[in-house]
């Protein structure tokens, strides 16, 4: 069984071999990811030599015939390795050798090799839902994307940004933390909140969202009754 799982690709060397359309789109990726990027082919799309130029990633020209050699003489030695060349059984030989070498795969054509694959990802603003059919569908995973991004409103674009401002501040107010999770599901269900938040007025929807924190407050620093 496969899992959805969120890697940390921040500052990671990730070699791309494939200078092709789908090579572009997994630039794009390791690029939001904050990764460094080294790609390696023997032509490049248009757009990949731009973000050359704009210095945001190597560029190798190679026509790698020796996989094993190829590898072996990446130093350093990458984190991941990602093969979307057009020939099946390059990049079954390239994963083959980066995985004795100890390194991540992805393998374009080949689910089974690689360690993980890439879900179509729905992300709007702070908001990322990642889609995935097994690899059965790719062409329906982007289909289900584009409905689950229109499902995702202003209004819960603004909730996230107040837990996240009420969060750190109930922390320090309310120590315990059951209470701070029926305050912010207190927040997240107000109605007068929900209204604020559909007319933008997230100001407003902070000072409620107080209120509300300071009254569980009160209640919990309360002396009890003897």
């Amino acid at each position: 069984m496969n899992l959805i799982l969120d890697f940390n690709f921040e500052g990671k060397y990730v070699v791309i071999v494939g200078g092709g359309a789908e090579g572009y789109r997994k630039n794009l990726s390791f690029l939001d990811a904050g990764s460094k990027i080294l790609v390696v082919s023997r032509k490049f799309l248009v757009d990949i030599h731009t973000l050359h130029q704009l210095k945001k990633i190597d560029l190798v020209n190679a026509d790698i015939r020796d996989a094993e050699a190829f590898v072996n003489g990446l130093s350093p030695t990458p984190d991941l390795l990602v093969a979307v060349t057009n020939d099946q059984n390059l990049n079954f030989r390239l994963v083959k050798h980066a995985k004795a070498a100890g390194c991540m795969v992805y393998c374009v054509d080949n689910s089974a090799i690689s360690d993980f694959m890439f879900p179509a990802l729905a992300k709007i603003d702070d908001v990322k839902i990642a889609i995935s059919t097994s690899g059965k569908s790719p062409t329906m995973a982007r289909v289900l994307r584009k409905r689950i991004e229109k499902l995702i409103t202003k209004e819960d674009l603004l909730q996230i940004r107040l837990q996240d401002y009420v969060r750190p501040i109930l922390k320090q107010r309310i120590p315990d933390q059951k209470i701070r999770k029926i305050v912010l599901c207190e927040i997240l269900e107000d109605v007068h909140i929900k209204k604020l938040l559909r007319k933008g007025k997230f100001d407003d929807a902070k000072n409620l969202a107080l209120d509300i924190a300071e009254s569980f407050q009160d209640k919990n620093q309360a002396p009890k009754e003897v």
